[in-house]
């Protein structure tokens, strides 16, 4: 249960709605509170500060007025190039990344700022009475006070959230332009995936490799989509509650449908109530996210240097920025614990991860895109020095030789597509390859 609200929090995160509407929340109880403690006498100290001077009806309503427009107006003005920004990026660098986007905490805090400034102006402008208004109601007819009021308090709390705003109007046209350069986008994935591989092989151990699973009665799938989120405590738990080993067959990011084995379980058909427990630890939607899936993130770079290195495109250097994270994950992963029940003593293990070995990878990112590098002279150049810088921080041998073997694909690829110096130069460059690491 726990698994699934961070879950659920981090979809309301993703969601470009979320703190708009959390900070216009907010903003409103602000805006109502501020307003009683006006009409309540608490703020009549700020008469006595000199520097404060206050303001009329007829002032108090035109600034809030003017803030309240341009507020609305500057964020119809964010969004339409926040959409422009993800339109731009999306089509050149794939729509994948149309969740990092939309997910940008930069892009959702400012339009939540403009919004919650414009819906606080707003309360705080029907609160201004001027005094030859009509009475509102009976009670206000036989009151005795003047019919005058300015809220001084929220006034001055409005003049301050409009600086705040424009501030953030600052921040935000430097974000933008900053958020869709290519080395920026690439940063951002390559830390993303390296916070996840740590977070999901928290061991650092280069020896040891998923176990065998014990295999057992299929759990067939029920619902449609990818697996989004296993929540492998609540696994656990089920799978020591009943006794009973549970071997994955799925990863997170796998598409699923009904009849697909998600897992096995060792002893009997699970009956009815095991099956609805086991199928609420695993979370399908309509896409794949990067929570608990370290290959979503590795796809987007994967995905980034195959369109740079098409032929319409022709960009080596983004695939070579895309090659240097990618190598930096590599070696981050060569030296963990890929068993993602590592955690476990040895005489309590329940639940047996699909494995995901330091193969598994290597193929999904270095095998992936050996045939787009193979045909860029200096893109493959460079996949030889990220190989081997890689390859200089594992101490695994078997882990160095999936490595070797990569580079020895690569050479293969590249001279089917390369040919005189360029493919002079590969060749040397694998000679220092091998030379280095046999």
């Amino acid at each position: 249960m726990t698994a699934q609200i961070r879950w659920l929090w981090s979809r309301l995160n993703a969601n470009y709605w979320f703190y708009p509407a959390l900070f216009s929340v907010f903003s409103a109880v602000l805006a109502f509170t501020l307003i009683w403690l006006d009409r309540n006498g608490f703020a009549d100290w700020l008469n006595t500060m000199s520097i404060i001077v206050p303001a009329r009806p007829d002032g108090a309503t035109n600034m809030l007025s003017v803030i309240a427009g341009s507020m609305i107006g500057t964020a119809a003005t964010v969004f339409s190039i926040t959409i422009a920004a993800v339109a731009y990026a999306s089509g050149n660098y794939g729509p994948r990344l149309l969740t990092n986007f939309m997910e940008d905490k930069g892009n959702q805090l400012s339009l939540a700022t403009f919004i919650s400034t414009f819906v606080y102006s707003i309360i705080v402008l029907r609160s201004v009475r001027a005094e030859d208004e009509v009475a509102a109601n009976a009670t206000d007819a036989a009151s005795t006070a003047l019919p005058g009021f300015v809220p001084q308090l929220s006034l001055l709390v409005a003049f301050a959230l409009m600086a705040i705003s424009v501030a953030v109007l600052v921040f935000f046209l430097n974000h933008i332009p900053s958020s869709i350069r290519i080395n920026t986008v690439l940063e951002g994935i390559g830390q993303r995936l390296l916070e996840q591989v740590r977070d999901e092989f928290p061991e650092r151990s280069c020896e040891a490799e998923p176990d065998d699973q014990p295999g057992g009665q299929p759990l067939r799938a029920e619902g449609t989509g990818y697996v989004q989120m296993i929540d492998f405590d609540e696994l656990s738990e089920i799978a020591e509650e009943y006794g009973c080993a549970i071997s994955l067959k799925v990863r997170t990011g796998d598409f699923v449908h009904p009849g697909v084995a998600l897992a096995e379980l060792d002893g009997d058909e699970p009956d009815e109530e095991l099956t609805e427990k086991l199928h609420s630890a695993l979370i399908l939607g309509a896409t794949r996210t990067p929570k608990q899936d370290p290959d979503f993130l590795i796809d987007e770079l994967v995905e980034i240097a195959l369109r740079a290195l098409s032929p319409g495109i022709n960009d080596p250097f983004t695939a070579i920025t895309a090659l240097h994270w990618l190598g930096a994950a590599t070696a981050e992963l060569g030296n963990r614990d890929l068993r993602k029940n590592a955690r476990q003593e040895a005489n309590e293990k329940w639940v047996y991860p699909l494995p995901d070995g330091f193969a598994h990878f290597v193929r999904r990112g270095f095998g992936a895109v050996r045939s787009a590098v193979a045909t860029s002279p200096r893109a493959s150049l460079v996949m030889f020095d990220v190989l081997a810088n890689a390859a200089s921080t594992i101490d695994e041998e078997y882990r160095v030789d999936l490595l070797r073997g990569e580079a020895a694909l690569l050479l293969e690829q590249a001279r089917t597509a390369l040919q005189g110096p360029d493919l002079q130069d590969v060749e040397d460059r694998h000679a220092d390859f091998r030379a280095r690491f046999g």
